[in-house]
């Protein structure tokens, strides 16, 4: 049997770097091309709600 926790451990360390490295292309798109990145966010966000409502059909019983 696997060590789940050292597993979903490992996941979470890469995924807090990728966050940070997330926040630094945000940083630097809002700096140079301050709508064009708006314009990119927003079209995020809106998958992103999509993806969630999906997810919500997952747990609904």
């Amino acid at each position: 049997m696997k060590d789940y926790n050292a597993i979903i451990d490992q996941i979470e360390a890469v995924r807090r770097k990728n966050n940070k490295n997330w926040m630094d292309l945000m940083r630097l798109a809002f700096k140079h091309a301050p709508d064009e990145a708006a314009a990119i966010v927003a079209d995020i966000y809106r998958e992103d709600g999509e993806i969630s409502a999906l997810a919500a059909q997952l747990v609904e019983k």
